[in-house]
């Protein structure tokens, strides 16, 4: 024992230390003991929030279902509102007069132009609201996006004010039903019969066929020649010494007669009067003959009816005048007024003649 105790202490062997380098290149591996401590802190976490997203999930899904079925509800029931204003127009048409005041095509462009800004409007309540309370339900807060949709309003607002004022206007020209298909209109900045109305133009087609698109917010104002009743007027000017009496009971006999034939009795809403002298002059007078018809039939009415009162006055021997006054047309016309004043350049011999001669070139004989 005391041999063994006495042999010196041999140094253990030095194990080596890792480099730097090594330590920070070499991964940790996690232990097993670490992994199941994380899988068992992330099932805690899931168990203890699944209800929460549970919640969220079924409220979301929730307001959406709601809003699509609200959304396909009111839509369809503005269809069935549009459908039944449709299916209404033939039972105002019994009459001659709702037939000529009731117009299907215009009807029919009206109720779809108020029905699609019905559907749009409401499909962007339904749509916004429900997105406004699906960020609600993650606690988003609102008021931030809130803020910034209003600038961007605003400044969409300012940038595309043209187009809203011509939106609007179009929506309020077919809520109150200022014109429709089918009407002459004047709308200021051009004129014509309407043949397509939008929400942010109207389509007009000129006298000589051209077609003018008029943006709905550049109307100020907009006179409507197909609503209500028309006026046809016609002026007759005759010598100044005929017959009153005469001429009034020719035209008279002249509006009863045409009132009582087709198509004009139709087109006729009221008795062809006799209104009296529009003017007096020196030589010649003019009546004035007026008659109440219907929309856009006045200046066919005023056409048939000059044509009637002339071939009456000329079966009843009374002169129609007009243009040149009547004592200047009945005075004989002097013969020489249109013949020119004699010229000096008339006789080739005349002094004038012969210095206008033209010189002849040197050597040609004259």
């Amino acid at each position: 024992m005391s041999s063994v105790s006495s042999l010196p202490l041999l140094p253990a062997a030095a194990t080596p230390s890792p480099s730097p380098s090594e330590t920070s290149t070499t991964p940790a591996v996690p232990s097993l003991e670490d992994a199941q401590e994380s899988a068992t802190n992330a099932a805690g976490w899931v168990e203890e929030n699944w209800s929460t997203w549970l919640a969220i999930g079924l409220r979301v899904l929730l307001i959406v279902v709601i809003a699509v079925v609200l959304r396909v509800v009111v839509r369809r029931a503005i269809t069935k509102l549009i459908e039944r204003m449709n299916r209404s127009v033939p039972g105002v048409e019994g009459g001659t007069l709702g037939g000529l005041l009731v117009n299907v095509e215009r009807r029919r462009q009206r109720s779809q132009a108020i029905g699609s800004v019905l559907r749009s409007v409401a499909s962007f309540l339904i749509l916004g609201t429900a997105a406004l309370m699906v960020l609600a339900t993650f606690e988003i807060n609102l008021a931030p996006l809130l803020a910034s949709a209003g600038v961007a309003g605003v400044a969409i607002g300012f940038g595309a004010r043209n187009l809203v004022t011509d939106f609007l206007s179009g929506v309020f020209m077919i809520l109150e039903d200022q014109y429709g298909v089918g009407d002459t209109v004047d709308a200021g900045v051009a004129s014509g019969e309407v043949i397509e109305v939008g929400l942010r133009v109207t389509k007009l087609r000129g006298d000589n066929g051209e077609i003018w698109y008029v943006r709905n917010g550049e109307v100020k104002r907009i006179g409507n020649l197909s609503q209500g009743w028309a006026t046809a007027g016609v002026n007759v000017t005759v010598r100044h010494d005929e017959d009153l009496d005469k001429v009034r009971r020719t035209l008279l006999e002249v509006g009863e007669a045409m009132s009582k034939e087709e198509p004009w009795n139709e087109l006729l809403w009221g008795p062809i009067e006799v209104l009296g002298l529009d003017d007096v002059l020196l030589d010649s007078m003019v009546v004035r003959v007026s008659a109440k018809t219907m929309p856009g039939k006045a200046l066919t009415v005023e056409r048939e009816l000059r044509w009637r009162i002339k071939k009456a006055f000329d079966a009843a021997d009374i002169r129609i005048v007009g243009g040149v006054p009547a004592l200047a047309a009945e005075e004989d016309a002097d013969p020489t007024a249109a013949v020119a004043a004699p010229s000096v350049y008339a006789s080739a011999t005349s002094p004038q003649s012969e210095r206008a001669t033209p010189i002849a070139p040197s050597g040609v004989p004259k």
